[in-house]
């Protein structure tokens, strides 16, 4: 399974240009989520964390799989244990999707704050695909093309590559 050295190192970067950037990302949504909805009261500040929360799980949980893949990228293949975590963290955020859904739902504060958390709803809920059931990161130029060829995630891959090896 061992890969060339020169492209093991190629990935591990590329893989943690991938995990600070998801972190990073996590840290804005959950940094202007706090600010701007601290003055919404009890039932603003639950829509917006119904909204938010399951995103930046999402995100956090992908960026620590991009720095935690650069182990065994090319070596070796992901921990079981670690597959199985994965597999849990994906099931909880679907759950606090479609939970953070009603709640976004029933508190926002008004309806042009309704429609941004529906949007910030809706990138939770292309992330979560994202990274469990199709590939959809793909360059602009490429988009169209890219997702029509249905690829696996490398985080699926790598969970199933994982539980499929005996223990």
């Amino acid at each position: 399974m061992a890969e060339p050295t020169d492209r093991r190192e190629l990935r591990r970067r590329q893989y943690l240009s991938l995990g600070l950037g998801e972190l990073v990302a996590a840290g804005v949504f959950g940094g202007v989520a706090t600010w701007y909805g601290a003055d919404l009261g009890w039932h603003g500040r639950a829509a917006v964390a119904g909204a938010v929360g399951p995103l930046v799980l999402v995100l956090v949980a992908a960026g620590v799989y991009w720095l935690l893949a650069r182990r065994w990228v090319g070596v070796a293949p992901m921990p079981r244990a670690l597959a199985v975590t994965y597999l849990g963290l994906g099931a909880l955020a679907a759950l606090l999707l479609a939970g953070g859904l009603v709640v976004t739902l029933v508190a926002a504060p008004s309806t042009a704050w309704l429609v941004l958390l529906l949007l910030v709803w809706c990138f939770g809920v292309v992330e979560l695909v994202n990274y469990s059931l199709r590939r959809l990161a793909f360059p602009v130029t490429r988009w169209w093309s890219g997702v029509a060829q249905g690829r696996t995630p490398q985080l699926a891959r790598d969970v199933r590559a994982s539980l499929a090896q005996r223990p």
